[in-house]
């Protein structure tokens, strides 16, 4: 994870090492000091020399306190209204930032970074392991189907996350991924997914919260947004744990929650969502904020693959609400120029010293803009930063008034605003921040895609994709005068000039697609890391061998009919959802106090009451057993006779103490079958019908209440879990076999798996009666019989029994 901290070193630590030369530095200049004459005059030299370090001490350290509070823009605040400002006498030019970075004064957030050590260093093993083993040994491969991918979501509403995934998706399945979409609800997505020709299915979850899916069938399982975190209770239990599942998150809603939820002692609700975060294998942010707004629940498993066509989206969506008309609801006159000042989204204390240069950089701009019969002139600058919660507009303003720009002529807006709209108010857009970012910044995106000219300093992750005077400006962030020049040939005559809106069209073209390629890259690289494919998986084509067409724009294509100002933002259905997970998770709350309150007068009492009608009761048989006992002949035998008896009374007894009613009911049936299962996850594809018994691979997953058969205690060989995931099924069929006369009670013995009801090529009811009526009037005699759906075929489009079926595949040999 990144650090939020500060990059410089504070004050104090240069105070400290100041006193600590200054102290030394005495010492060696005056070594008399320290000569012994006697006790007395040596002690009152000591305290002399420390009462002149401690003045020393409190001078020096006064001294920094006044110049930190001058660099202050609560100081700038606060004398301000007295007249007396610090920054006069003091030039706000490229050497005076260079030596507040120096001193270590501000922050100017260097180590403000998003780095994913802990799962970039996994990659890096798994990586170095496979090529030694491969390197070792040739690995086999037979391979006979693709990859398979899951993709899962909350609803089929369009919205710009469909439009990535639709892209991502249509590039995967180019270089050779199978892909399934499920989805908790229907919309109209779904028409678009099937038009790519991808199967669309929708999850059905029961009252028991089971999901009737064998996720077992996909390698990889791709989950979007948090309102799919209902389905993690699947993943959570086995078989299904060990399935890889990259969760995305595009929504900042659980980050600024989870902050309530702490001081709010929410304590279980903030682990239950920590515990779908552990689940994941990778959580995929789109940008390098999110992570670090979401470090309460990060596991090590963060990863970033920026961009997110969401800017773009709004913005194509509400571009009939950024008219003419929005530049004078503003405030603004027709004839003013507006300049936007914008920056990066994380706050760092170097913060107001950049705009407080670019705001020293604009002062020559006002040449050029007379004032009018009001004294107010016509050009206007917003800056767009800051913490809406905090004085940033005040220290806004007071920098401005000490820079002598105009009243009512810079103001501040918080970011948490409506950025679309002040944006479109604006005339240019002006970057102000100087930190290398690591992906581009979504702010800069907003603007080109509103039409907006940009001008931002040359840095390396801007450069990369804006060139200069064609797609916006760029301006060496050492040199702040080229920055005036800039502004002054984008503005003509009070208007933007011809080339300025040049550079803007071009801007909002390049924006509609930017940075395609990392998000298509950056998913096909990073299911290359997390899938560790088996032998009959074919491998994918390189992500070389991605076709450019799929990586240079999003398939817009395919959402234009669909895209609506009037849709709900899912930010506003995420928020929904939270609030409905709260009031569940405060509900029951509320009624588990509530029980435990009404029933912890009586609990005692209730326990006391029970327990001495038990004892009464044995009591009471133990006297008639007794009597009994006492009035019958007891035959004198061998103690062969005595061993055997009590075994088979033993035998009897637990016999009579595993019967339920299903156990009854089998009794009289001539067949039962049974179905090997591992794990909760399994519960919801077993039958519930006499007929059929589960038997567990593992003691831990059985079903309660059931008389399900527990086949680690009936082979011991399946407590090893290498031997259990080795045998699988088969297991369950050597637990049968081992000593099957004191388990299986009836004359035909069946199996069936729980997979294949999952695929639902499990027996329908017409053929569990027909294969019950064969053997009970021996129809076949002594069979082997076995059952397959013969109406999933895709060769068997004349829905023909099996043996035909058969007899048209082998030139009629099978009858």
């Amino acid at each position: 994870m990144g650090s939020l901290g500060t990059g410089g070193i504070s004050f104090k630590r240069d105070n400290d090492t100041l006193v600590r030369s200054y102290s030394a530095g005495r010492t060696e200049r005056h070594p008399f000091l320290y000569k012994p004459r006697s006790s007395f005059s040596r002690f009152l030299r000591l305290k002399k020399l420390d009462y002149i370090q401690w003045i020393c001490t409190v001078a020096v350290f006064l001294f920094f306190v006044l110049l930190f509070q001058m660099f202050l823009p609560g100081s700038v605040v606060e004398k301000s209204d007295l007249g007396s400002s610090p920054w006069r006498g003091m030039e706000l030019n490229d050497k005076g930032l260079l030596y507040l970075k120096e001193i270590g004064g501000l922050d100017f957030g260097e180590d403000i970074k998003f780095q994913p050590s802990k799962i970039s260093r996994n990659f890096r093993k798994e990586n170095r392991e496979m090529n030694m083993s491969c390197s070792n040994r040739t690995l086999s491969r037979f391979p006979y189907r693709k990859p398979q991918l899951a993709l899962v979501f909350a609803d089929l509403l369009v919205d710009p996350y469909q439009l990535l995934m639709v892209t991502v998706a249509t590039a995967l399945q180019e270089i050779g991924y199978t892909i399934h979409v499920y989805s908790l609800g229907d919309g109209p997505a779904q028409s678009i997914w099937k038009r790519e020709r991808f199967p669309v299915n929708t999850i059905q979850i029961s009252h028991k919260m089971e999901i009737a899916v064998d996720w077992l069938n996909y390698d990889g399982i791709l989950v979007n947004s948090l309102e799919t975190k209902s389905v993690f209770s699947c993943f959570m239990q086995e078989p299904f744990k060990s399935v890889p599942l990259i969760w995305t998150i595009n929504e900042r809603a659980l980050a600024t929650r989870s902050r309530q939820y702490t001081s709010s002692w929410q304590i279980e609700l903030l682990n239950d969502w920590r515990k779908a975060f552990n689940r994941a294998t990778v959580v995929v942010f789109p940008n390098h904020v999110l992570p670090m707004m979401y470090s309460a629940f990060d596991t090590g498993n963060y990863y970033v693959i920026p961009a997110s066509p969401a800017e773009i989206w709004e913005t194509e969506t509400t571009m009939a609400l950024y008219n003419d008309e929005i530049h004078v609801k503003m405030g603004h006159q027709p004839n003013d120029i507006v300049i936007a000042i914008v920056g990066s989204q994380f706050l760092y204390r170097g913060l107001w010293l950049e705009h407080a240069l670019v705001l020293k950089a604009l002062l020559p701009v006002f040449a050029i803009f007379s004032l009018d019969n009001n004294s107010k002139s016509h050009l206007k600058i917003i800056v767009l930063s800051g913490d809406p919660a905090g004085n940033y507009s005040a220290a806004v303003e007071a920098i401005a008034v000490n820079l002598s720009y105009p009243r009512g002529t810079v103001k501040h807006f918080a970011v948490d605003d409506d950025v679309g709209s002040l944006l479109s108010a604006a005339d240019l857009v002006i970057y102000g921040s100087f930190l290398e970012e690591q992906s581009f910044p979504e702010i800069l995106v907003k603007a080109m895609s509103i039409g907006k000219p940009i001008i931002t300093p040359d840095l390396s992750m801007i450069r990369k994709y804006v060139d200069d005077r064609v797609n916006g400006y760029l301006f060496p962030k050492e040199n702040l005068k080229v920055l005036t020049q800039i502004v002054l040939q984008a503005i003509s005559k009070g208007t933007l000039s011809p080339s300025a809106h040049n550079i803007a069209s071009m801007g909002k073209n390049t924006a509609k697609n930017l940075m395609v390629l990392e998000t298509v890259e950056g998913y096909a690289t990073l299911l290359e890391n997390v899938l560790e494919l088996p032998s009959e998986v074919a491998p994918p084509k390189a992500v070389s061998e991605i076709p450019p067409k799929l990586k240079k724009e999003w398939c817009w294509h395919l959402f234009k009919a669909f895209m609506n100002p009037t849709l709900e933002d899912r930010t506003i259905k995420s928020s929904r959802y939270l609030k409905t997970v709260e009031e569940q998770w405060n509900r029951i709350q509320k009624e588990s106090s509530s029980s435990i309150a009404a029933t912890d007068d009586s609990f005692s009492y209730d326990i006391w009451e029970e327990e001495r009608n038990i004892m009464m009761l044995n009591t009471r048989k133990r006297r008639e057993e007794e009597e009994l006992k006492g009035r019958t002949d007891q035959p004198h035998g061998t103690w062969e006779d005595v061993y055997k008896s009590a075994k088979r009374a033993d035998r009897s007894r637990n016999d009579l103490h595993e019967r339920d009613e299903g156990e009854l009911l089998r009794t009289g049936q001539p067949l039962c079958i049974y179905e090997p299962y591992f794990g909760e996850g399994t519960w919801s594809f077993l039958h519930l019908s006499s007929l059929y018994r589960g038997i567990g691979l593992s003691t831990k997953g059985r079903r309660p209440m059931t008389d399900d058969i527990d086949a680690p205690s009936r082979l011991s060989l399946l407590r090893n879990p290498y031997y259990r995931d080795a045998l699988g099924e088969y297991g369950a069929f050597f637990a049968i076999a081992n000593r099957i006369d004191r388990i299986h009670k009836n004359s035909w013995i069946g199996f069936q798996s729980w997979r294949a009801t999952a695929r639902k090529a499990s027996l329908s009811r017409i053929a569990e009666k027909a294969l019950v009526d064969a053997i009970e009037s021996r129809k076949h005699g002594d069979s082997l019989y076995f059952w397959v759906r013969m109406d999933m075929d895709p060769r068997n489009n004349l829905q023909s029994d099996f043996w035909s079926f058969c007899d048209a595949l082998n030139a009629g040999n099978c009858s």
